[in-house]
């Protein structure tokens, strides 16, 4: 019994439940004050029912009419176990009452901080957790809706989902409508996808018809995720009445990106563009507009939304830029509040795209707040990845399978390797040793009383080496040409990742130092980047011939589409596979031949991307966990006052854990002397520690056992261990949070430390561990020995194969055999192409292999069996070997006596160039181009008189032996 003046559980819920109700339109009354006209949405307490069927916690009026009930129940109450009751509450109606829907269709069960919700007009009525009760015009939209049988005769369609009679005529929900959307091989959607997408979204749909409330699909880079999002979104529009969809990208240039896909989608059904249908908007400002059918944000932004600011700093929509002093959170996830502009059902679905990254901790709230089906998208996710979508994974797409699909690229990796990127230097202490030191102030001279030694680890960090990064780019200029890219002269558009952005800044110096260019031909794209905004710098590298190599650290790290790059360096190191995986993806998209070419003119198409190593990182162990630094472009400064304004924010805790670590590898005896004296005693290195441990979820759960007095066997509560997670972030951080002086001299110590400049040491190159890596060599050699085993297993099956192996040659070789064989080793599971051999044969026996000068042709083909089947000791391209077998033949009948006019040799080249790229040459071919310009076969016959059939038959049987 509570004790005289206190309120009970229940009366405590229903004071969280009239305060949640008001702030979602409706009025709240007693049910001896009722007027159900006095506003849209009226709750009445404790509204008496028929008989047996007791008194609502409050009955719901819409438009004066009834449409729901609310059950109240204490806090800390399960839910699930009364949806009977709320549901016989839903069937009790005093008959005098006429509602729009019997029973009534919308049922909530809410302890003012829990609320479940099921609407009975879905085909499979199921509860669903949801932030806040719906709005009364929410409630009221739903209620016109068409019904099922009138939305499907709109729609010229009929579904596809099992319902009854009593379905078809009452208002039709969003999920009765997807459960009835067309088939996508029916014309609604298909047309211009590759396999993959059209297989992500059958089996996204196939979730959602199941009313699975979260998918997660996993495709590789560069696959098509983004247009298959588009295509599903129009489709969920389209067929299943979506009202509002939003897209959430994790940074500004990403929904520019996503924003052009929209743009330029045109529909399956009458091809006319997404835009022209449906209105979609790129947030710039915190509004929707009311036409809206497609909302493009970022977290940040909609965060900022929902919190009700009238604008948000576009700096902030970059990654890492989202913390401002004293708006930072008590607690991780970030806190939500009611938005009544933008209340949970705002949204019917969310894509996520690029969701590997924080939305677990940071943003998770952020996305629950909605009444919304969350759809993930990523080509690496982690562990908690699957995690958070219920380990729903509709589609999985590796980048092996996109590479054998033609979706992707296959990349191969070149490793540059230095004695200092390796083992460091010493730099000796002489009479005459001056070295320049960098520090935020300003550039400094030293002169060092003992010799300095470093390793490969503290490059780029408190050691600068000039000549190891002249070194790794002179290699990548002379290797370009002579084994990366031996066919171009033009640098292929290159991405360099570097440490940070004064790393940067002297790879770019070097970069256009050793090519001999100007401050066009390589340009650092970070978010420091100042004059040209970052994005208008990614748009040239993508679409212009200038730069021809890109500097950057994170900007471009994820999700950015560059499809022209083909070479992708890492001078820097990482330890995420998540991170790595993005990092090397910025290659493998494949890009149309004349969009490349309009970058890159020489380059003949995109057949592969070079990943050249420059640190080891593809040979280092990588895993799923994040790096403690993940806010690498918030300043330590800001971290600092975040943590003092109240923050206990994992990532934030995580990078400033990073920072600590980092300053106490740089800090001087008497500099950790000095923050001991101000922590308290305690050291950088026991603070990390602190950090780190009370982000451990072992350490959470621990934790919460001894706060809450729990037996060892027992597992606390989310809610447990949440607060035993505050509890120890909080103590952990107290030194920061508490004492400003330390905070202070924190900032000083990481401003004071220099970078030393090594111009003395001189590096040299450890050629046996450059060149392509013994892993590419090894497919390839793989690659080969599986060609030329296909050569002898299908050689009585494939006509173009009959003729190789039969000796004397049978008749003459056809260009249909060459093209059924080219398609033969083309389909899966092989999906070997002639670059891609030609490629592997180079590498396998560079001296005995040359390069095509002009683009592949199909009749390479039969260069590739000749040489495969050792009856050629020199691949070269057929074009080529035409070309010699016709000078040969051209000498020959110079020496019988036997001579051609003009005329007759420019008819003569156009036939061997005719037989160079088709194997043979005809008399019907003189219909067509290049011949039918020059006269075709009359003008032929005039030429060469009764000779032609002669000519003909000898060309053939010479040029294509």
């Amino acid at each position: 019994m509570s004790p005289p003046g206190s309120t009970t559980p229940e009366e405590r819920a229903r004071i969280k439940i009239d305060a949640a109700l008001e702030a979602s339109g409706w009025a709240v009354q007693d049910r001896d004050l009722m007027n159900i006209t006095a506003a849209k949405g009226v709750a009445v307490r404790e509204f008496k029912l028929a008989q047996g069927h007791g008194y609502a916690d409050y009955l719901l009026f819409v438009d004066g009419k009834a449409v729901g009930v609310l059950e109240a129940k204490p806090e800390g109450h399960t839910l699930t176990g009364v949806e009977p009751q709320a549901k016989k509450y839903a069937a009790g109606l005093p008959a005098t009452l006429k509602p729009p829907v019997k029973p009534l269709p919308f049922l909530y069960i809410s302890t003012g901080s829990d609320t479940r919700f099921t609407n009975l007009l879905d085909l499979k009525p199921k509860s669903r957790r949801i932030f806040q009760i719906h709005r009364p015009e929410t409630l009221a939209e739903w209620l016109s809706a068409d019904p099922l049988d009138h939305w499907l005769k709109t729609l010229h369609a009929e579904g596809s989902g099992f319902y009854s009679a009593a379905d078809a005529t009452r208002p039709s929900t969003l999920r009765t409508r997807i459960s009835t959307l067309p088939p996508l091989d029916q014309g609604h959607g298909g047309a211009g996808q590759f396999r993959n997408q059209i297989e992500a979204i059958v089996n996204l749909e196939r979730s959602l018809k199941q009313d699975k409330p979260r998918a997660l699909i996993q495709m590789a880079t560069g696959s098509g995720k983004t247009r298959m999002a588009v295509t599903s979104i129009y489709r969920l529009i389209k067929f299943g009445g979506a009202r509002r969809v939003l897209f959430l990208v994790d940074r500004a240039n990403l929904g520019e990106q996503a924003e052009t896909e929209f743009q330029s989608y045109r529909t399956p059904d009458d091809n006319r563009k997404f835009t022209e249908l449906y209105g979609v908007q790129r947030l710039t400002t915190n509004t929707i507009g009311a036409s809206t059918k497609v909302a493009i944000t970022t977290i940040q932004r909609l965060y900022s939304m929902l919190k009700g600011e009238p604008d948000l700093d576009p700096t902030l929509e970059e990654e890492g830029a989202q913390l401002t002093p004293g708006a930072a959170p008590a607690n991780a996830p970030l806190p939500v509040v009611y938005s009544s502009a933008y209340p949970p059902e705002y949204f019917d679905v969310i894509f996520i795209d690029e969701c590997h990254r924080s939305i677990y901790s940071l943003w998770r709230q952020v996305l629950e707040y909605f009444d919304a089906y969350l759809v993930g998208l990523t080509a690496t996710p982690a562990a908690h990845t699957f995690g958070f979508f219920n380990q729903n994974l509709v589609m999985e797409y590796s980048h092996e399978r996109a590479v054998a699909d033609g979706v992707n690229v296959q990349f191969m990796k070149y490793d540059i390797r230095t004695k200092i990127t390796e083992k460091g230097s010493i730099i000796e202490a002489g009479p005459d040793t001056i070295l320049k030191v960098r520090a935020r102030s300003g550039e400094k001279w030293l002169k060092p009383d003992e010799d300095i030694t470093y390793q490969g680890k503290d490059l780029d960090n408190s050691v600068v080496a000039p000549d190891q990064i002249r070194l790794v780019m002179r290699t990548f200029k002379e290797r370009l040409r002579t084994e990366i890219f031996p066919e171009r002269k033009e640098v292929p558009k290159t991405l360099i990742f570097a440490k940070d952005d004064r790393h940067a800044e002297a790879i770019v110096e070097i970069v256009r130092d050793e090519f001999g260019q100007g401050n066009e031909f390589c340009q650092k794209i970070t978010y420091k980047t100042t004059g040209t905004k970052p994005a208008d710098l990614i748009r040239d590298f993508r679409m212009r011939f200038n730069p021809r190599i890109a500097v950057t650290v994170d900007m471009i790290a994820t999700g950015t589409d560059i499809r022209p790059v083909e070479i992708v360096m890492f001078m820097r190191s990482v330890k995420s596979r998540v991170l790595f995986e993005q990092m090397k993806g910025r290659g493998v998209r494949v890009i149309d031949r004349d969009e490349l070419r309009s970058v890159t003119p020489e380059a003949l198409a995109k057949t592969h991307f070079v990943v050249i190593d420059c640190v080891g990182v593809a040979d280092s162990a990588l895993n799923d966990t994040q790096p403690l630094e993940r806010k690498p472009t918030v300043p330590l400064k800001k971290l600092l006052e975040t943590v003092a304004a109240g923050s206990t924010d994992a990532d934030v805790l995580s990078s400033v854990a990073g920072r600590l670590a980092r300053l106490d590898r740089e800090c001087s005896v008497e500099e950790r002397r000095a923050v001991a004296e101000l922590s308290g005693g305690l050291s950088l290195s026991s603070m990390t520690a602190g950090i780190v441990a009370a982000l451990d979820p072992d350490e959470q759960v621990k934790k919460a056992r001894e706060m809450f007095g729990l037996p060892a066997s027992a597992e606390p509560s989310e809610k447990q261990v949440e607060q035993a997670a505050e509890a120890l972030a909080k103590a952990a951080v107290a030194p920061l949070a508490t004492k400003p002086e330390l905070r202070k001299k924190l900032q000083e110590l990481r401003s004071s430390h220099d970078q030393i400049i090594d111009h003395l040491s001189r590096d040299e190159l450890l050629v046996e561990k450059t060149g392509f890596s013994k892993d590419v060599k090894d497919q390839a050699r793989s690659l080969v020995s599986s060609f030329e085993a296909f050569l002898a297993e299908n050689k009585d099956e494939i006509d173009a194969l009959q003729f190789f192996y039969s000796v004397p040659h049978r008749d003459r070789l056809r260009f249909k055999d060459i093209k059924a064989l080219a398609e033969a080793i083309q389909a899966p599971p092989r999906s070997w192409t002639p670059e891609a051999l030609w490629r592997a044969y180079e590498l396998l026996a560079k001296d005995k292999v040359k390069r095509a000068s002009g683009q592949r042709l199909l009749t390479d083909i039969v260069s590739l069996v000749r040489f495969a089947l050792h009856q050629k000791a020199e691949l070269k391209p057929f074009s080529e070997e035409v070309r010699e077998r016709f000078d040969s033949w051209m000498a020959q009948q110079a020496n019988k006596g036997r001579k051609f006019s003009d005329a007759q040799v420019r008819w003569l080249e156009m036939m061997r160039d005719h037989i160079a790229t088709s194997l043979e040459v005809e008399v019907d071919d003189f219909d067509y181009a290049p011949f039918a310009e020059a006269g075709g076969l009359g003008r032929a016959t005039q030429v060469f008189g009764k000779e032609l059939t002669v000519i003909l038959r000898e060309l053939n049987e010479v040029l294509a032996a």
